[in-house]
């Protein structure tokens, strides 16, 4: 007769008094880990005990039970009852649920410790989000989830935010199809359109590492950082109704302004209301931008002002301000390393005192109303305001006003370029420009008393003799195009002149929003304000003061005048015939800048330029950053980064060059441009070994044309 299966029977439950229980040395569990004892013993105060514990009973040397049992599982458990015992929050007779193994039923105590813990599955990180997720909805705050679970607030509010991702982000996320790593860069915005077709394109990509995923999610809002939010207030902005994107996993600098619009909107008006102003004080035109690009006052005349004089009160501020100054500088002089709060203190100071150098200057009211102000955004988000500007057509107007030879043409001029409108401040308060002002030439061809045909023929002879007689003279002849040159760098007067010598000031078309902060563009200005401070300002009193100076001066002067006609661009070449610059030309333009950097000793590493992602890694193809790295560093560093994607390799790459002084072809000196090109010819593999998919020079990456740029 066959035998039944034998069923199988679970271990009963009981209750026992908790002075019955002893901690089992059989416990495996030596090592402290997860939640403290204190923590699990407040857990239990709240919600009781959630798990029993599992004992077994303990014999005397006859082998009978004792009424004692020990704990060989549960024994952090038994530790925090323990605990709530000691505190006098439990009797030390409380029952306690508990699982009663057989004492000799043939598995060791040190096998159920074991099972106990390495059966145990943790929770998935998913669940726990959703978990949290629950209770918030529930009406728990995040510091009442946060002080139940023995977690900073901060954990819990990334955890609803990890929760909110798009639920099919989720799904791929517990199907282990992104990391989790990859699921806190998609917690940066809360749309889920825009995270699932973010997740598509770098899924297909196969680019989908986390801080490529933030950038696309961002790529359409401005940073916190930027200047434009600076300027408005990310306060300001949030008020008006703005959403800020803010990153709770990594450093964001502030978060991302989502709507660009009306992030545009708040700088305009906030601009417009110091435009108004500014234009109250009574210039003729205000003209408005959140960013001007570098030379955007070239043809212009500036007037000369003067610092507003200090009331009493504020001298005595100024006076405590640098005492404090000079007092700090002495006491932490040769400190390597400041304290916080006097670092700070150094901060405040020197914004104070640069406050008091920066005032506005006081300027001519006669002036005024012929000139205008350029208003923008600083690079640190401040106002920018630059007074007292003459554009070419007022140049006629103020010549007359300067002149003092006609006193009705200083109320004259005004109306002339206001379209016959009061030249009130509120009229005048626009964006652009306020007025035109046309030069009326009538009265001066009418003052003339010989035909124009022989005053021509005339002053033809005249210009022949000059130039017989300049040529016998050179130091005069230094002097005249000195003072051409004066005249066109300084004063910017559009009449012509009797010696038909000039510079033309080059202007740059295209240029990073970081040039007219480089060291060349902050070098060129304080040396053009250094020279302009003795310049004088009338066409006689130059003169005499161009005699006076100097052999080492005039050069110096000379220097600095001709400076501002170099032309060193390359720019692409007309090959149809056009009015754009030949092939030959601008070879011959390079060539002979070259020899300026040769001559001058340019060396554009101390003039402050240095390899980045935006200005050239990242806009160059994989080959050329290799390429760098590897002419700087060498080969073992260029194999570290060969692996990576592009936008990783670019940022790494970065940080490998950092203080290499390594440059790019079009920077270099003759010299090292040679030395280079051997070295690169010598270690380049050839063109059919190269599997880099991205080697297609792309000109709207940065990428020069050959033809454009020959290597």
């Amino acid at each position: 007769m066959a035998k039944a299966d034998q069923k199988i029977r679970m271990s009963p439950s009981r209750d026992i008094p908790f002075n019955k229980l002893v901690l089992s040395q059989s416990n495996v569990r030596r090592t402290k880990a997860g939640i403290s004892i204190e923590d699990l013993a407040n857990d239990i105060a709240r919600r009781k005990l959630l798990q029993s514990l599992n004992v077994r009973p303990m014999l005397d040397a006859d082998g009978q039970e004792t009424g004692m049992f020990e704990v060989p599982a549960g024994g952090r458990r038994y530790r925090a009852l323990e605990l709530l015992v000691q505190q006098k929050r439990l009797a030390k007779t409380a029952p306690i649920p508990c699982i009663v193994s057989e004492a000799r039923g043939g598995i060791a105590a040190e096998d159920d410790s074991l099972a106990e813990n390495v059966h145990r599955v943790a929770l998935h990180p998913l669940d726990q989000f959703r978990a949290f997720q629950s209770l918030f909805k529930q009406g728990q705050s995040e510091e009442g989830i946060a002080a139940n679970f023995f977690v900073p607030a901060s954990v819990v509010r990334q955890r609803l935010r990890l929760a909110n991702v798009s639920p099919k982000l989720l799904d791929i996320y517990a199907d282990d199809g992104m990391s989790l790593e990859q699921l806190t860069a998609f917690s940066v915005t809360e749309d889920h359109a825009r995270q699932e077709q973010v997740w598509e394109s770098v899924f297909r990509s196969r680019n989908d590492e986390p801080y490529q995923i933030r950038r696309l999610l961002t790529e359409k809002a401005v940073g916190a950082s930027d200047k434009r939010a600076r300027f408005v207030g990310v306060t300001a902005y949030e008020a008006a109704g703005g959403n800020v994107l803010r990153d709770l996993f990594v450093e964001d600098d502030g978060g991302w302004l989502e709507d660009v619009a009306l992030l545009e909107r708040l700088v305009a008006e906030k601009l417009r209301t110091e435009a108004e102003a500014v234009a109250a004080e009574g210039w003729k035109w205000v003209e408005v931008a959140a960013s001007f690009p570098y030379g955007h006052d070239h043809g212009l005349r500036q007037l000369e002002g003067g610092l507003a004089d200090l009331s009493a009160e504020q001298q005595a501020r100024l006076d405590t301000l640098q005492a404090e100054y000079a007092k700090l500088q002495e006491k932490y002089e040769g400190v390597r390393e400041l304290p916080d709060d006097v670092d700070a203190r150094f901060c405040e100071l020197e914004e104070a005192l640069e406050a008091f150098e920066n005032r506005p200057q006081i300027f001519n009211p006669a002036e005024i109303v012929h000139a205008g102000a350029f208003i923008s955004i600083d690079a640190k988000g401040g106002l920018r305001i630059e007074r007292g500007y003459v554009r070419g057509e007022d140049e006629t107007a103020f010549a007359a006003m300067t002149s003092g030879s006609d006193s009705e043409a200083h109320t004259a001029a005004p109306d002339a370029g206001s379209c016959g409108e009061t030249a009130s401040p509120a009229q005048r308060t626009v964006i652009t420009v306020a007025g035109q002002a046309n030069p009326d030439d009538e009265e001066d061809d009418a003052s003339r008393p010989l035909p124009d045909r022989l005053v021509v023929e005339l002053t033809a002879y005249r210009t022949l003799a000059l130039r017989d007689a300049l040529g016998s003279h050179p130091q005069t002849a230094m002097t005249a195009l000195l003072h051409k040159l004066c005249v066109d760098t300084f004063h910017r007067t559009s009449g012509p002149g009797c010696l038909e010598a000039s510079v033309r000031q080059v202007q740059l078309p295209v240029q990073t929003p970081e040039l007219k902060d480089s060291a060349p563009a902050k070098s060129i200005t304080a040396r053009h304000a250094a020279w302009k401070a003795d310049v004088p300002a009338g066409d006689t009193a130059l003169w005499d003061w161009l005699i006076a100076l100097d052999d080492a001066g005039r050069l110096k002067l000379l220097a600095h005048c001709v400076s501002f006609g170099v032309n060193a661009l390359s720019e692409r070449v007309d090959r149809h015939g056009g009015t754009g610059i030949t092939a030959h030309g601008l070879q011959h333009r390079l060539d002979q800048a070259d020899r300026l950097a040769q001559t001058t000793g340019l060396d554009m590493v101390q003039a402050g330029w240095r390899p980045t992602v935006e200005n050239y890694l990242g806009r160059v193809t994989k080959r050329r950053i290799l390429d760098a790295v590897r002419e700087a560093k060498g080969e073992n560093a260029a194999q570290l980064i060969e692996h990576l994607k592009k936008a990783e390799m670019a940022k790494e790459a970065e940080r490998l060059l950092e203080s290499t002084g390594w440059l790019p072809e079009p920077l270099r000196s003759v010299e090292l441009a040679v030395r280079s090109n051997a070295t690169a010819a010598a270690e380049l593999l050839p063109e059919f070994l190269s599997d880099d998919e991205e080697e297609a020079s792309d000109p709207d990456r940065g990428e020069q044309p050959h033809d454009v740029m020959p290597e």
